[in-house]
């Protein structure tokens, strides 16, 4: 993780999600992107049938963007109180996802903040693990942030999301005093490949100088997602690693029971990748 991106919905102060982000990349002395997202003109626009609206909300947009630029300097200062050595700012105007999607070729992961409103905050932060190619880390509105948690929990069912999520968190994992593989049920994957061996999580682990204990989930479907925060807060755990489960990457927004779920009621930072 060398190049982390943060994004905030305000330009004038930054929240818990971007202080995150911020303490984060100073830890793994990473460099850190601040991102603030302008509404797309031409998605104003079309509401405004008169020259004169049109022209009303493009310069109100203009404005917009050009007070979020000047916040630049600002930010990084910012960033620097916090011990990040490199930062930077970026401003955008258009569709939140797909300007998400476009600066995170240039990212190894996307710290997100939920608000205080679980039921209607996890909304944007699932359509945006669903959309972009990068991990994402979903901050909760409360409780203590620790940027390298002493202990981690990773949820297993040995699906590629899984798999994609343990491999992207592992500079974080590689940290951690203590590792929790919390094992569900195995997921059935259709594929035409036959493997021999099969994936072997804890031999990946400890080939990257992760050891791992196991324990089993014991838990339906339904039930999956509040089991996986009870055993992490059982453990002790400060972040939460997992694979985010969407039944369809053409739906707007429908997730997986455990997903959804961990989404609305986690406490604790939660590593997420599609």
């Amino acid at each position: 993780m060398r190049d982390i991106l943060a994004y905030t919905s305000s330009y004038a102060t930054w929240s818990r999600g971007p202080a995150y982000a911020a303490r984060l990349a100073a830890a793994l002395d990473a460099s850190l992107t601040g991102l603030y997202v302008s509404p797309s003109p031409m998605a104003l626009m079309q509401g405004y049938e008169t020259p004169e609206l049109a022209s009303y909300v493009l310069e109100g947009i203009r404005d917009l963007m050009e007070g979020a630029s000047a916040a630049g300097p600002a930010f990084v200062r910012w960033a620097g109180e916090h011990g990040v050595t490199k930062a930077a700012w970026q401003v955008a105007a258009g569709d939140l996802p797909s300007v998400l999607g476009h600066i995170g070729n240039w990212h190894d992961l996307l710290v997100l903040e939920r608000t205080p409103a679980p039921e209607e905050s996890a909304v944007e932060p699932g359509r945006i693990a669903l959309s972009v190619e990068i991990p994402c880390l979903v901050v909760p509105p409360e409780g203590a942030l620790a940027p390298a948690p002493e202990c981690i929990a990773v949820a297993w069912n040995g699906s590629p999301e899984a798999i994609r999520a343990i491999h992207a968190a592992r500079p974080l994992l590689a940290r951690a005093g203590r590792v929790v593989v919390l094992s569900g049920t195995q997921r059935k994957v259709l594929t035409e490949i036959d493997w021999k061996p099969a994936f072997d999580l804890d031999m990946y682990l400890r080939r990257h100088g992760i050891h791992a204990e196991q324990r089993p989930l014991l838990a339906s479907d339904e039930q999956a997602g509040a089991a996986l925060l009870a055993a992490a807060t059982e453990i002790g755990a400060g972040l939460l690693v997992m694979g985010a489960y969407g039944r369809t990457r053409f739906s707007e927004w429908v997730f997986g029971g455990a997903t959804r779920h961990i989404l609305n009621h986690a406490g604790i930072p939660v590593v997420m990748r599609h």
